[in-house]
């Protein structure tokens, strides 16, 4: 029985570790993650669409997951000291959703479905996968963590909002069922996988969370390949207004990351603190915006969002690069003040002998 026993743990230890090993290499390729289901999506239109039931539920397993590192301590801790979460809530949920209107209004004029689009693209929460990039570059989790449990918490109040505040009744907008949407397939998993975190005071996350972690970036592609089935009719003959859409979703995506650097500069936070303000202000959970765009509104809404998955990881590498660069260059610059200031602080030497006692 105990023979049997240990070869039971050493299949389980193998299972684990190449699974902790696949989900390395899958974090390596991110930033080709996305834009590679796009094409898969659109290549296999028709054997994927039958599918499209189930990615409601591969996104809630997908959120539980990633919500397994969640708990009640950092979530408090970042509550009492509330403005760095407040100064990212205002970019995501009031400038960013006015960007992207005012851009798609001057851009798409009299075209409320992309409009639409461009305002839901930038309504949704901040992107779960956000996580990763954060701790990549040793930024700060626990606010991280914090500013995803609590925007995808009101995501069924904050989004459907927006989207009316912002568009009224130029579209019609299932305000009821969105909400619900969004409860059981974001709300309801996060706050289990916090829970589950809470009771088991961390070791959910630590025994469950390495292993199943490469589960989610196959959620992902999974998710990103259906919804780019959905949308194949219009990616699989461009046009000049599909070039425009994917220009202008560029630049207003990029504006998230320099908004976000730009005021971690202004309010000169730590470099834990920057990385992630930049990160997050930049990422959005594009998978749920595009789950939402398919499931409750007219396939045109959804170009925005889609468009937006083809180089939103690859912008997160970048906006790495940059961070690293400048790093590496305001520690150059300190070192080489500090060996100034000792240079001047040291007495100069002389090579006079003549006052030397003989």
């Amino acid at each position: 029985m105990s023979f049997i026993h240990k070869v039971y743990c050493q299949v389980f230890a193998n299972i684990r570790n190449g699974l902790i090993k696949s989900n390395v290499v899958l974090e390596k390729i991110m930033p080709l993650l996305t834009p590679t289901a796009i094409v898969v999506g659109v290549l296999n239109e028709s054997r994927l669409l039958p599918f499209t039931g189930l990615v409601p539920w591969i996104f809630a397993v997908m959120t539980l997951i990633g919500s397994l590192k969640s708990n009640l301590k950092d979530l408090l801790g970042v509550l009492l000291k509330p403005q760095k979460l407040i100064i990212l809530m205002v970019i995501l949920h009031i400038v960013m959703p006015l960007i992207g209107w005012l851009a798609a209004m001057a851009f798409f004029p009299g075209d409320p479905y992309t409009v639409t689009g461009y305002v839901l693209l930038f309504a949704i929460p901040t992107g779960v996968v956000s996580v990763v990039w954060v701790s990549m570059y040793g930024g700060n989790i626990a606010l991280t963590l914090a500013l995803i449990l609590i925007d995808t918490l009101l995501s069924p109040i904050v989004v459907p909002g927006t989207l009316y505040l912002l568009m009224g009744a130029s579209v019609e907008i299932q305000l009821g069922d969105m909400m619900k949407g969004l409860l059981w397939m974001v709300v309801i998993p996060s706050v289990v996988g916090m829970l589950l975190n809470q009771w088991t005071k961390g070791k959910v996350n630590t025994v469950c969370g390495p292993p199943l972690a490469p589960f989610v970036k196959v959620g992902l592609f999974v998710v990103v390949s259906i919804n780019g089935a959905s949308i194949a009719r219009y990616l699989k003959h461009p046009d000049g207004k599909l070039a425009i859409i994917i220009g202008v979703t560029f630049i207003t995506v990029v504006l998230g990351y320099v908004i976000g650097a730009l005021v971690s500069r202004r309010f000169r936070f730590s470099y834990e603190d920057s990385v992630a303000v930049q990160f997050n202000s930049g990422m959005r959970n594009l998978s749920a915006g595009a789950v939402l765009s398919v499931k409750y509104f007219p396939p045109a809404v959804a170009l925005p969002v889609i468009s937006g998955m083809l180089f939103q990881q690859i912008l997160a590498a970048m906006s790495g690069l940059f961070l690293r660069s400048r790093t590496k260059r305001l520690l150059s610059e300190g070192a080489l003040m500090q060996a100034n200031t000792v240079s001047q602080l040291e007495p100069p030497s002389s090579s006079r002998t003549d006052d030397r006692p003989c």
